[in-house]
């Protein structure tokens, strides 16, 4: 699971496929809430916001 902003959803994408050999499930993280979870705020990768739940 990567949480990421839209620059490194593709690098997220490849890592997961790298791992799990298949297609992971894309999630807006601005229109999605969690009742047991939060989002972190920043990317995995970069100081910017994390937009997108790669799971």
């Amino acid at each position: 699971m990567y949480c990421v902003c839209r620059e490194h959803v593709e690098l997220a994408i490849d890592k997961f496929v790298d791992e799990y050999e298949d297609a992971p499930d894309l999630v807006s993280l601005g229109s999605t809430e969690f009742s047991a979870w939060t989002a972190p705020e920043h990317c995995e990768w970069c100081a910017n916001k994390a937009e997108v739940l790669v799971v």
